[in-house]
């Protein structure tokens, strides 16, 4: 099969993923389209809105319509590190062995993953980055492909506790969910009060991914679009060369380099998904928002004017 056959075939994967997702999850096209491009680029997302999005259900039906292994954690006050990777035990031969923690999936489901502590938040540091887990000094490695869907309540709301920065890098994007529009809940609403019942089919299987993958990573890229996705993360610097009036102004740190490879990255997938076989500026705008959004930190002057971070980077452009 030659490329732009593949590329025909993930934009066509793309289209079966969203209709078997939409029988479900009424509306929220953007916030889909944004999970689906942080898997074919094998990163991980993380879905921010005050509960009753449907962003477990979301989670859950995109588990559904792929063909992986899938668990689901529920963060609390009192989870431990071990609850998530799991811990060595002693057999009946009075022997330790090591007994896996719902970590080892394909697709990890992180339910409020802001009510534990940053103790246990961390132990996802790992299996994030390096995919792997390291217990009692024995590495194990993840099966491929592996992603951590999370979920995450407003930082407002009580009983919550602040990602920390290191976490927050970690997730390709960012993405807020909001309510959805009144014809949209109407829809919600008559479909989870009746007995409405939604078959949903398999339409990938992890093979599949892994190849999509490596597809989206060959896709070519013009040196002019590159250096446009690097500039932008310079510009979020302050007091660096490339650092925007408004950076100075408004913010007290920016984006990583990690920020240019998921932008880079995300604009390949996007393009693709457009049925395209390059990317272009407009493509790195696309994806720019929920992969810059939780990589920069708005000083004091900034929530006293009331200056977000999305009006800060769109001013970028």
């Amino acid at each position: 099969m030659s490329d732009k056959e593949a590329v025909d075939q993930l934009s066509n994967s793309y289209q079966e993923l969203t209709q078997e997702i939409g029988k479900v999850v009424i509306g929220q096209k953007e916030v889909i389209k944004s999970c689906l491009i942080s898997i074919f680029c094998d990163g991980h997302c993380l879905l921010v809105g005050v509960p009753g999005l449907a962003k477990t259900l979301l989670v859950n039906t995109i588990a559904q319509v792929l063909d992986l292994n899938f668990s689901r954690i529920q963060f609390t006050p009192d989870l431990m590190p071990s609850d998530i990777t799991g811990a060595e035990v002693l057999d009946e031969s009075r022997q330790f062995r090591f007994s896996k923690g719902p970590i080892f999936s394909n697709i990890v489901l992180a339910d409020e993953i802001n009510r534990t502590p940053p103790k246990t938040q961390a132990a996802l540091l790992e299996a994030m980055q390096e995919r792997s887990v390291t217990v009692a000094g024995h590495q194990y490695k993840l099966e491929k492909p592996f992603f951590v869907l999370a979920t995450q309540n407003p930082i407002e709301q009580e009983g919550t506790y602040p990602l920390p920065e290191a976490q927050l890098d970690r997730f390709m994007f960012n993405i807020v969910m909001t309510y959805p529009s009144y014809q949209e809940e109407v829809q919600v609403v008559k479909d989870t009060t009746s007995d409405h019942a939604v078959e949903l089919k398999k339409v990938l299987d992890g093979n599949t991914i892994s190849q999509y993958q490596k597809l989206v990573r060959k896709i070519p890229i013009a040196d002019n679009v590159l250096e446009y996705a690097v500039s932008l993360c310079n510009k979020t610097r302050p007091n660096t060369e490339m650092a925007a009036d408004i950076t100075n102004e408004y913010l007290s740190w920016g984006a990583g380099p990690r920020a240019s490879q998921y932008l880079t990255l995300g604009a390949k997938c996007h393009a693709v998904l457009n049925g395209k076989y390059s990317p272009d500026i407009e493509d790195v705008q696309s994806v720019a928002l929920p992969i810059l959004r939780h990589r920069i930190v708005r000083n004091f002057k900034a929530e006293a004017d009331g200056i977000s971070e999305a009006k800060i980077i769109e001013s970028l452009f």
